[in-house]
């Protein structure tokens, strides 16, 4: 087990401080730290954060997300640098603008993630009109024995997760029920995918696998379908407890089984699905995953290990968006060469375009792959 990390400070007063660093994104603590209070000027703490000198908040706590709020517009205002290379008459490919795109988004990440709030033991915030985060703070991070600190961004997104975690998303295919997204699980927001899992002609309502299950979506969309036994599995300790809730709380405990698998469970099945990380390319963030696989892992391990894993006469349902290959970081002929590589044949192809509001925003920089995309479900089987 890792040790925890320190982050160390001067207080008003001059004296050395210290306390335990906490940051989910994997971030180092930040080395020079200065403290910041209600008196701080937003164009002072920019500064200051792109240098890599970080804020420990002292005042008021709602003063501090409205400087972050006003280092967000900053941040915002600044000209990316494919926006540069445009304004030089020079048109970067969809690679490059993918690339510069993370490497910016990388940077805003760092930067906005420079305002520090101290924590005390039990995820209590002693700051003045600072909200409840307990809760919040446990189901992401289990009790908290010890004070610590973490940034401002962070803690943000544990209280949004949170209240998603409360309230729920809404699933069609599930007849309006709702599913329940924990922290650093990826939330089903994005619904084409389930679309397509709802609507595909199913090979048998015997059993079937689904792979990487994150929340338990699909295998509920399959048990609902009438699949008598749906085997779902995940490494991750956050999708497990995710899934087992979720199928706890639709009422499918009896049909849904919830594992702990790299990849594939025992035996075979007459369908197995996956909905893997869809670009290729390493995650910046443990909470990435779900969208980055790098060097396609989960992608080959999913095709190299079906055919041994279906039934004579089963199909392997992939659900994959081409926004890869619209980026140029991957190929559709490198996708088929992967099938044929794992002795896969592909029985049918369902398409679905996506309907996320990132699809229509124009300003996006990778807007021109973002409105091509299509997510498929290719129905696979042995050769």
């Amino acid at each position: 087990m890792n040790e925890p990390q320190i982050i160390q400070w001067l207080d008003e007063d001059g004296a050395d401080r210290s306390a335990r660093w906490r940051s989910e994104n994997g971030a180092a603590p930040p080395r020079r730290v200065v403290i910041a209070d209600d008196t701080t000027k937003a164009d002072d703490a920019y500064r200051l954060a792109c240098e890599g000198t970080a804020l420990l908040w002292r005042g008021d706590f709602q003063n501090a997300r409205q400087l972050l709020q006003a280092m967000t517009r900053r941040a915002d205002r600044t000209p990316r640098r494919a926006d540069r290379r445009k304004r030089k008459g020079e048109t970067p490919s969809q690679v490059q603008a993918f690339h510069l795109h993370r490497q910016a988004q990388a940077q805003r990440a760092r930067t906005l993630g420079m305002v520090l709030i101290p924590v005390e033991a039990g995820h209590k915030i002693s700051l003045r009109r600072a909200p409840d985060v307990e809760q919040a703070c446990v189901e992401a991070h289990g009790q908290a024995d010890e004070p610590y600190v973490t940034s401002l961004r962070e803690l943000q997104g544990l209280i949004g997760a949170h209240e998603w975690r409360k309230k729920g998303v809404p699933i069609p295919a599930l007849d309006g029920d709702r599913i329940h997204p924990h922290y650093g699980v990826f939330s089903p927001v994005r619904g084409e995918y389930v679309d397509l899992v709802a609507a595909a002609p199913l090979p048998s309502g015997s059993l079937a696998f689904d792979i990487g299950t994150g929340t338990g979506v699909l295998a509920a969309v399959l048990a609902r379908r009438g699949v008598a036994r749906v085997v779902g599995t995940d490494q991750d300790e956050r999708a497990l407890a995710c899934a087992r809730e979720n199928v706890n709380r639709l009422g499918l405990a009896d049909q849904v089984d919830v594992i702990k698998a790299d990849l594939f469970p025992p035996g075979r099945a007459p369908l197995v699905v996956c909905n893997p990380p869809w670009v290729p390319a390493r995650p910046s963030s443990p909470l990435e995953y779900a969208v980055y696989d790098p060097d396609s892992q989960m992608l080959r391990g999913f095709l190299n290990g079906l055919a041994e894993h279906l039934e004579p006469g089963g199909e392997g349902w992939l659900i994959l968006s081409d926004l890869a290959e619209h980026l140029g970081l991957r190929t559709r002929a490198e996708l088929l060469d992967a099938f044929e590589t794992a002795d896969l044949r592909v029985l049918d192809r369902m398409d679905i375009k996506p309907r996320h509001p990132r699809a229509m925003d124009s300003s996006d920089p990778l807007y021109e792959a973002r409105a091509a995309e299509v997510t498929s479900l290719w129905r696979l089987g042995t050769r």
